[in-house]
């Protein structure tokens, strides 16, 4: 079983695998750039020769002889054809197996269509410049044997130590990312060190705002308004007999069928059905306006007006005498109003203010703040994916090294 090989960091296996690889990709890179330069002073040989033809084809051009003049023009179309192409040949300043396959298969592209072009062109330019055709062929022969001793060592030599030099290659990068993920995780601690203290100022004031909500007149209004929707509740409860004949009630004055109901009558009517609490506080002692509807109401349930069913007629009835003869609404109205004064008061006062005011005032601040949070906590989490995608191309990266080095030299090693 294969032992595997433990490094302290990245570095080091890079400094390991430089000492193991070197006696193999020394002699390689060396070849690498011999056959690039070669290529190069080739494409260049190419390059001033078609520059001869240009000038040549242009001399010709002027001399205005119509015997040559077609032919001047075609083979001048033909040398900025080849320069124009020529000018996309780069060769790598860093020899890798990668830049040099991509040189080559670049070169071969211009080949291919430069052949084209010389098997259709030169034959009708001839007899002419026969001469400069003959040394531009030459040239660019020896130009296909540089690139044919170029494609034959990228494609049979330099590809078997191909996975090596990605993984130097890959191991210089890993230690790059691995420093980007240093400074991002320095940056995540001063967006940290920044939030913090925005987050304890927001606790402070969230609770001075409660507070505020739970203690003094805030308190009191809070328990008022309690109560009063408990004694909303209530007047709902005993007039519940009386939501179908109002509505009714409604109805037959709205179209005119004689319910004998004033305007103002019918808007208290509308009132107590959505609003009773507020229905009831209105009303003088006694609430006169609704007892006077009540007997409108008492009129038209004995003359079935209303076309309720005997039950709910019977239940409207019973609610009726017992508001109109038994008072049954009185002490909850007596309730209602003191809760209204007392929560006038208290909105009233110069306490409240004050505290309506601080209460804006800290919630005011609250949202400031917690729209800076917002924000702080998006770039943190700009922060974070960065941090956790650089983590996984790294990851990827350790991978991709063990497994080329394991399959190179037969080597297990762990990269940290």
């Amino acid at each position: 079983m294969t032992e595997t090989i433990q490094f302290s960091s990245a570095a080091e296996v890079r400094r390991w695998l430089d000492g193991k690889t070197i006696s193999i990709l020394t002699p390689v890179h060396a070849q690498a750039k011999r056959l690039r330069d070669d290529m190069n002073n080739s494409i260049q040989n190419i390059n001033d020769v078609s520059k001869s033809l240009l000038d040549n084809s242009t001399k010709e051009i002027e001399k205005r002889n119509m015997k040559v003049y077609n032919r001047a023009r075609a083979l001048n179309k033909l040398s900025h054809l080849f320069l124009d192409r020529l000018k996309k040949l780069s060769p790598p300043e860093e020899v890798s197996y990668d830049t040099l396959n991509r040189y080559a298969q670049e070169t071969q592209k211009v080949f291919l269509v430069t052949d084209i072009d010389i098997k259709n062109w030169f034959p009708r330019i001839s007899p002419f410049f026969i001469m400069d055709r003959r040394k531009f062929l030459t040239i660019y022969e020896r130009a296909k044997v540089a690139y044919s001793a170029l494609n034959d060592f990228v494609s049979k030599e330099y590809i078997k130590t191909k996975t090596l030099e990605e993984s130097l290659q890959l191991l210089i990068e890993v230690q790059n990312v691995q420093k980007q993920i240093a400074i991002i995780g320095e940056e995540k601690e001063q967006i940290k060190n920044e939030r913090l203290p925005v987050e304890n100022e927001i606790a402070e004031l969230e609770k001075k705002i409660d507070e505020l909500k739970t203690k003094g007149p805030i308190d009191k209004l809070n328990m008022v308004n309690a109560e009063i929707d408990t004694l909303t509740n209530e007047l709902k409860y005993l007039l519940r007999h009386l939501q179908k004949p109002f509505i009714k009630m409604q109805a037959l004055a709205t179209t005119g069928g004689g319910a004998g109901v004033t305007p103002d009558e019918l808007s208290k009517v509308n009132q107590y059905l959505e609003r009773p609490f507020e229905a009831i506080t209105s009303e003088k002692n006694g609430y006169p306006v609704l007892e006077e509807i009540l007997q409108k109401l008492e009129l038209l349930i004995e003359e079935d007006k209303l076309k309720l069913k005997p039950e709910k007629a019977r239940k409207a009835d019973q609610t009726i005498n017992e508001i109109l003869k038994h008072a049954s609404l009185a002490k909850l109205q007596q309730r209602c109003l003191e809760m209204t004064n007392i929560k006038q008061q208290l909105l009233e006062s110069t306490k409240m203010d004050e505290i309506k005011e601080d209460l804006s005032a800290f919630q005011g601040q609250v949202d400031l703040l917690k729209a800076r949070k917002t924000s702080i906590e998006t770039h943190e989490a700009v922060k974070e994916n960065a941090s956790n995608e650089a983590i996984d191309k790294i990851n990827n990266m350790k991978r991709t090294i063990e497994k080329n080095i394991l399959n190179s030299i037969n080597i297990k090693v762990q990269v940290p």
